[in-house]
């Protein structure tokens, strides 16, 4: 196939979420033809699974310029800059109009299986960069579909593959077994159904960032109205000065107050905290499951248990093409230094583009919380950078690519799992971006359950 035709061609995006969306939006301004496939029914299929979280990002920061400017003809309005949108808000009133705007150009219930270079595997050499791609997607009839393609950017992001409750990266023994027992989300405890399920009973929390804070002061809230109620907070390290972040000394107020209200939860009783437990198997006691730790440590049975360690990239479908990833992070490997979180809070990752991005494989971009890997400090503002330098780089505009067009504010701007449910305590800015100078508590991605490992 000519480059001249490979041109044609259009540009895959994987996810219709945020930055998915965004990515389509910079294409379409550069005159090139994007596809969005998206494996669910929807624009923002994730961030709906979440909708009834409160983000820490402003309007202002979580609206790509690109999106933006698609939306205006429309008569689209952007929603209060200073307002702190919830999951649902976000997604009806942002996410949902710019895929209204860009039609057909989003494929809905397709979920990609595989990409690879046209008549290439990935040992293959010879011609490789000039052969398109092929993307093969399974749509929701079952029937597998093949599509080409003259580049692939990947903003699928981690949401489907959350960590396991086995402190050593995979299923602690019988955890699989226990699954209708288990839960990998923040649960929205007002659904009826939701609630019913933690209301008299003892839960296990295992995690120890934002959304194991949050769900702390949920299911707290939910003891104070249901006798026996009870949680019970499984770290895997133990309990010092900044396990619960800054607290009222905070720069910002709404992170500060999350960490105090896990802290009132365990100090008031509702919950109670096992330290230095490292999961390493879940066993039946009847009805109900015994956590054992890897030193032979057994809590006593729970209902239920709420596991939040963080998420990680599904990359199966990427094994014929040739990623260049960190081997602790899975991110590509010149971005993972700028967001090893060993180091860096989100506030201390600097804006970053094409030049990060790239891979062995010409023109295959991660994107988004997906380019990322394990860390759990993405910026939802970044993402947009993210996908205009991309973008730049496929019209062939280098001197664009490479070029810095975003200031973070000090503080940071995730979209992460905020617990506020005032919209007065958000509008009143208690909200604030999510991360400002590095500290133990790593708030991530603009989803609830994003909070690292514990």
């Amino acid at each position: 196939m000519s480059t001249h035709t490979t041109d044609q061609l259009p540009v895959v995006i994987v996810g219709a979420g945020p930055v998915g969306l965004a990515a389509a939006a910079h294409l379409v301004g550069r005159g090139i033809e994007p596809l969005v496939l998206e494996a669910g029914p929807s624009a923002g299929t994730a961030v709906r699974d979440w909708s009834h979280v409160r983000l820490f990002s402003p309007w202002t920061e979580l609206v790509d310029p690109a999106a933006e400017k698609l939306l205006a003809p429309t008569g689209w309005v952007r929603p209060d800059g200073a307002a702190y949108p919830t999951g649902g808000d976000w997604a009806e009133l942002y996410l949902q109009p710019l895929a209204d705007v860009l039609g057909d150009r989003i494929r809905y219930g397709a979920r990609v299986t595989g990409v690879a270079r046209a008549g290439r595997d990935r040992i293959v050499d010879s011609g490789r960069d000039e052969q398109p791609f092929t993307v093969h997607i399974e749509p929701a009839d079952g029937r597998e579909e093949r599509l080409t393609a003259r580049a692939v950017v990947d903003a699928s992001g981690t949401w489907a593959v959350p960590g396991p409750m086995g402190a050593d990266g995979l299923p602690a023994l019988g955890e699989r077994v226990a699954a209708e027992h288990i839960s990998y989300r923040v649960p929205n405890l007002k659904d009826p159904a939701v609630r019913a399920r933690y209301a008299g009973k003892r839960t296990a929390v295992v995690g120890s960032g934002a959304s194991a804070f949050t769900a702390l002061a949920q299911l707290a809230d939910l003891a104070k109205e249901e006798t026996g109620t009870h949680a019970v907070w499984i770290l895997r390290r133990g309990i010092t000065g900044s396990t619960y972040g800054g607290g009222e000394a905070d720069q910002l107020p709404a992170r500060g107050a999350l960490g105090l209200r896990a802290k009132a939860a365990v100090e008031d009783g509702h919950a109670s905290a096992a330290t230095g437990f490292r999961t390493e198997s879940v066993e039946r006691a009847g009805d109900r499951l015994v956590l054992v730790a890897e030193d032979g440590r057994r809590l006593d049975p729970v209902d239920e248990v709420i596991v939040l360690t963080g998420f990680r990239p599904d990359l199966s479908f990427l094994s014929e093409v040739r990623l260049g990833l960190d081997e602790r992070l899975q991110a590509p490997t010149a971005l993972a230094p700028l967001i090893d979180p060993n180091a860096h809070s989100c506030g201390t990752v600097y804006p970053h583009g094409v030049n990060e991005l790239s891979h062995p494989e010409k023109d295959v971009y991660l994107v988004g919380m997906k380019s990322y890997g394990r860390a759990p400090t993405f910026l939802a503002m970044t993402g947009y950078e993210q996908v205009r330098s991309v973008a730049a780089a496929i019209a062939g505009d280098r001197e664009a690519a490479e070029r810095v067009e975003l200031t973070l504010p000090e503080t940071g701007v995730c979209g992460g799992a905020g617990l506020f449910d005032d919209p007065d305590a958000a509008q009143s800015g208690e909200g604030g971006g999510c991360c400002a100078a590095p500290t133990t508590l790593r708030i991530g991605i603009g989803a609830p359950a994003s909070a690292g490992g514990c």
